[in-house]
């Protein structure tokens, strides 16, 4: 008899150390989620002050993925990493010295100087989710945007320059915030596809303050059109 209890008690043992085990996975994989996506995106500059102003929007990219650990069934805390190509139209009221690697131009007062800036961006935020509805889930994400700049170029057409690297006139650091909403459409499993719609504002200054260049403080706004899927 004691032999064939300690052979139960055994059995029973094993049987939940492998329930225990294979519970404790599912409440892993269910509570991280990754994801990917590839956003087109519209910028432009705001200013402080009157003697720089925006001139018009630009067309960008942004591409990276996503990672989210929840800790309630419809809260998760949101990272991930992307790069982020954007950038914007200046221009100033009075005549400026821009500064590039090997040489200096001076840009005329009026006539416009076209960033291109490319950021490597880690955000930190919050998502909220609803139950599923049939396929579809709606979700929203708000969190801040510490970026750092790994490249950066201009265009000046009065002076036809394309293209010149413009690091010097960039600052490498900027922080800002974001709101992403949508909704995620599931295809069978934890699996769906993502479209939403986002505003992000980098409140930093962008631009140095080289020479004559006038005191001021440039920020970037970006709008951003989700498209990516979810693992």
């Amino acid at each position: 008899m004691n032999l064939l209890r300690k052979s139960s008690l055994r059995t029973y043992s094993a049987i939940l150390v492998s329930l225990f085990t294979i519970n404790a996975g599912v409440v892993t994989a269910q509570n991280i989620r990754f994801g990917i996506f590839a956003d087109p995106v519209i910028g432009w500059f705001s200013s402080d002050t009157r003697e720089t102003k925006n001139e018009g929007a630009r067309a960008g990219f942004n591409f990276g993925f996503t990672f989210n650990k929840y800790f309630a069934n419809n809260y998760s805390f949101s990272t991930g990493l992307n790069i982020l190509t954007a950038g914007g139209r200046l221009v100033s009221s009075d005549t400026i010295i821009m500064e590039f690697t090997n040489f200096d131009t001076e840009v005329a007062a009026g006539k416009p100087v076209v960033y291109k800036i490319q950021y490597l961006n880690i955000p930190v935020g919050l998502k909220f989710e609803t139950n599923q509805i049939g396929y579809v889930t709606f979700f929203a994400d708000i969190g801040l945007d510490p970026k750092i700049a790994i490249g950066g170029k201009v265009d000046i057409p009065s002076a036809n320059i394309k293209g010149e690297r413009a690091m010097d006139e960039i600052r490498h650091f900027n922080m800002g915030y974001h709101i992403l909403g949508g909704i995620d459409y599931s295809l069978g499993g934890t699996t769906a596809i993502v479209l939403g719609l986002g505003f992000e504002h980098n409140f930093l200054d962008v631009t140095k303050e080289n020479n004559i260049q006038p005191r001021d403080r440039i920020s970037h706004n970006l709008l951003k059109f989700r498209v990516g899927i979810n693992f």
